[in-house]
Order: C-alpha cells, then sequence, then structure tokens
C-alpha cells in the first residue's frame, strides 16, 4: 500500500509540473501590454491585466476559472487579457507600480484599464488572493460586477 501510494504522489506531482504555466515567465510583459491595449482601442475593449506567478495557487485557480464555463464567455466578450508573470514579487515591478501596487495586498491581482491607458478599476485589498475558495460562481459574480462597473466609464 505504501508503494501504491509514493507511486500515486509521484504521478500526480507529475502531472502538475506538466500542467501548462498561466503565466510566461520569459515574455516581454510591456510589450504584451502594449500589444493588448493596441487591440484594445481598435475593438473598443477595455484591457484586463492579470498580475501573479506560476507558484501561486490562487493564480492558478484563477487562471483556470476564466478558461471555462461563464467566466470564460464573460471575460472574452468584456475584456482584452494580458497576464504579467510577478515572479516572486521581482518581476515587473514597473507595471505593477505603474497601476498603483495591485499586488500589495496579494496576488492575483486585476486592473481593468481603458483602451487609452488609463486606471478604470484596480484590486487594492486582495480581493482575488483567496481565489481557490472563491468557488467559480465568486469568481464569475466578482469580474460580472468589475465588468458591469467599468463599462458605466
Amino acid at each position: 500500500m505504501r508503494k501504491f501510494l509514493i507511486l500515486l504522489s509521484l504521478l500526480l506531482s507529475t502531472a502538475a509540473l506538466a500542467a501548462p504555466k498561466p503565466y510566461d515567465e520569459n515574455a516581454d510583459a510591456k510589450a504584451e501590454l502594449r500589444q493588448t491595449l493596441q487591440a484594445a482601442r481598435q475593438n473598443h475593449l477595455p484591457v484586463l491585466l492579470i498580475l501573479g506567478a506560476n507558484w501561486c495557487e490562487d493564480c492558478r485557480a484563477l487562471d483556470t476559472a476564466l478558461k471555462s464555463g461563464k467566466s470564460a464567455e464573460l471575460i472574452s466578450r468584456a475584456f482584452k487579457v494580458v497576464k504579467v508573470d510577478v515572479g516572486n514579487f521581482d518581476h515587473n515591478l514597473d507595471i505593477d507600480a505603474a497601476y498603483g501596487h495591485p499586488i500589495a495586498k496579494g496576488i492575483p491581482a486585476a486592473v481593468v484599464l481603458s483602451p487609452d491607458n488609463q486606471v478604470i478599476y484596480a484590486t487594492r485589498a486582495g480581493e482575488l488572493a483567496d481565489a481557490r475558495r472563491m468557488s467559480e460562481t465568486g469568481i464569475y459574480e466578482f469580474f460580472e460586477r468589475v465588468s458591469r462597473e467599468t463599462a458605466k466609464q
């Protein structure tokens, strides 16, 4: 039985490592943000900037939730999305600073930008830092509220 449990844990660990990582640690985040803002101007959509890291369970949970169900449809309809890796709080901190340090209370953090790069909304109190416990419905309701608020502006 012990050998079975060890083998099972190794298989699960391997599967977790093989899963796609939501944040490209080698990306040129500033270039991706510029390109996304340009696309947003053409499509008249706000940009959803998500700051997080691959090691962060809540970041991975948020990424999974945003790719499925009602949340995926909402996000694809309401926003242009760019994800920025913050590493161990040592990558792309200039982007964090430019938008008021939304990662100060935890990651993942989100900023909604107008197509002309003005902050419309930003998490300031770690609203998503417990994403793995928010449930798919909770994440959907959060972004549905944010999309309604940003549409008014």
